[in-house]
């Protein structure tokens, strides 16, 4: 049940801030990923299971509050939740460094899918990749130095360690 209302209180916090505090910075060119960024962070915490839905939900709701084709997003977000849920078993989680380059790599996949439905002619490619790069190039900063904030100010890891598996490699 704390999963569930963690869940649900997450969503609706990244779909108010994509709608309300980042439009205004998106309408000055500069585009914070944040529904890369809340799946990044659930994936981590909960594993592939809990990023994938997560993702899928985040997705549909983003994709009804900007009134386009239905799974735009809900499809590239639940694939980024199950691929970082898969990756979180393996990595430091509270490394700055891999949360940074998670980030990066997340925001690029999700801004290319979604941007690319946007693109009309083949003149358009660099505009896309420009802005890529910079949603990319500022979204990973300010997302791992949000975490590295929440760590600091928590005083305890905010993942945990890696899962890792005993027993015999073979």
């Amino acid at each position: 049940m704390k999963t569930l209302m963690g869940l649900l209180a997450m969503l609706l916090v990244a779909l108010l801030l994509r709608s309300t505090a980042l439009s205004v910075l998106a309408a000055r060119g500069i585009l914070l990923d944040v529904l890369a960024f809340s799946v990044v962070v659930w994936a981590l915490a909960r594993g592939e299971g809990w990023g994938t839905t997560f993702g899928f939900a985040l997705g549909l709701m983003a994709d009804l509050d900007a009134a386009h084709w239905m799974g735009r997003h809900a499809l590239v977000l639940a694939l980024l939740g199950y691929a970082v849920g898969r990756l979180s078993h393996t990595l430091v989680r509270d490394s700055f460094r891999t949360q940074l380059v998670l980030l990066f790599f997340a925001t690029l996949i999700h801004e290319t899918w979604v941007l690319s439905f946007d693109i009309g002619i083949a003149g358009s490619w660099p505009w896309l990749l420009g802005r890529v790069g910079l949603a990319a190039l500022a979204t990973a900063p300010a997302g791992a130095i949000v975490l590295l904030i929440a760590r600091l100010g928590s005083g305890q890891p905010l993942f945990g360690h890696a899962d890792l598996q005993s027993g015999s490699a073979f």
